[in-house]
């Protein structure tokens, strides 16, 4: 792989090591605080778990899901409100997702079958559910206190005789684990590949790689571990991460979304009900919102008519910034978390600093603009038909 070819495929990788050192010199190193390291996390937790059901619906041809945010906040505030009056916390959070796939249904029958347009269909859901959110909370902050729910979305894990001092062993002995898994992994499936003679590439780069990664996976846990932990919080994120990851990657279904966005008249010609695929990418995106919406509310301890206001431009943002298309068929899972990671920087990295919130806005408008300008200049493609 040639230098422009290696800068081509990694730009947001490299794009993240450039934004994550001038951070960290620009906050002094406060952005290296382990404190600030398990915050990146769970500050971003929503935008991780949801940037992998946009990426479903831009896959199908750019499209997008705007009544995310407000799906959040209708979430958040049935969930608030039915903790109040006391149900138990498994019953709670089993309706609120029930009651996000029906979401989802909804705006799946109408774009899938009846084929409204999914701007016009999610525009008009992004006011209705959160009107019926703030109906819901009756213009008003509840508190949500059950310590059972606080506990599955927002506790830390802690190993008893590990973790009972100052340091989380655990969380060092998990990065041990993973970073042991990935060199394992790499080794097998280049044996793999050699005894069945196909080509592979540079055994030095593909290592390389894979110590890399080693390497920041030890050195993120050991942050961690000098905190309070992992927090349960990272593993509902990879639980969604690796299934959405084996779906795209890895099933007959996941490439339907990419055959879709690529040519949908083709696909329907191949026998592919691409109704059904339209259907659940707004199905699967609500399910993700609807967990959104619980693990916000845990997080942040209290839901308000105003919970969830732009979430959906984080996830959108994140993939396209993540190598998404904005014309749809091309994204990967691995690149929209380098995405999401990306923003999650330069937002801890700006509140750090206490740049003023107006020019937030600036900053992360310009990184999007910029991604998706690199997106259809290196594809040389344009928004014309034909």
């Amino acid at each position: 792989m040639n230098t422009k070819a290696f800068i081509k495929k990694y730009t947001m990788v490299i794009a993240l090591v450039v934004v994550f050192i001038l951070f960290s010199v620009l906050t002094g190193g406060r952005l290296l605080l382990p404190q600030n390291m398990s915050n990146l996390l769970l500050q971003n937790a929503y935008v991780l778990v949801m940037a992998c059901g946009m990426l479903m619906c831009i896959l199908t041809g750019g499209n997008i899901d705007l009544s995310v945010g407000s799906v959040v906040c209708m979430v958040g505030a049935i969930a608030a409100q039915m903790l109040a009056n006391g149900m138990p916390s498994v019953v709670v959070i089993i309706l609120c997702l029930i009651i996000s796939i029906v979401i989802g249904v909804w705006q799946g029958f109408w774009i899938g079958h009846i084929h409204i347009p999914p701007f016009i269909c999610t525009l008009s859901g992004m006011f209705l559910f959160r009107g019926l959110g703030r109906a819901i909370l009756g213009s008003k902050t509840i508190a949500v206190n059950n310590k059972t729910f606080l506990n599955i979305f927002a506790s830390y894990i802690n190993v008893p005789g590990i973790d009972g001092g100052e340091k989380k062993w655990s969380a060092f002995i998990v990065g041990i684990a993973v970073a042991a898994f990935l060199i394992f992994n790499t080794i097998r499936s280049r044996a793999a590949k050699a005894k069945k003679g196909y080509k592979q590439g540079s055994a030095i780069s593909e290592f390389a790689k894979t110590i890399i990664i080693s390497v920041l996976v030890l050195l993120y846990t050991w942050k961690l571990a000098n905190y309070k932990g992992i927090p349960v919080m990272a593993i509902w994120i990879l639980v969604v991460v690796l299934t959405y990851a084996f779906i795209t990657s890895k099933t007959a279904f996941g490439r339907y979304f990419y055959a879709v966005g690529g040519n949908e008249k083709a696909t329907k010609l191949s026998g592919i009900d691409t109704n059904k695929v339209y259907f659940a990418a707004y199905t699967s995106m609500a399910l993700l919102a609807g967990l959104s919406g619980l693990l916000w509310a845990a997080r942040i301890g209290s839901v308000n008519g105003d919970t969830g206001n732009a979430f959906e431009m984080d996830a959108i943002g994140s993939c396209f910034i993540g190598g998404a298309s904005a014309y749809g068929g091309s994204g990967t899972v691995s690149g929209i978390m380098v995405g999401a990671i990306l923003l999650g920087v330069i937002n801890q990295g700006m509140s750090i600093i206490g740049l003023d919130n107006n020019w937030q806005y600036v900053v992360k408008g310009a990184v999007l603009l910029i991604a998706v300008i690199f997106d259809v200049v290196s594809n040389k493609k344009t928004g014309k038909a034909g």
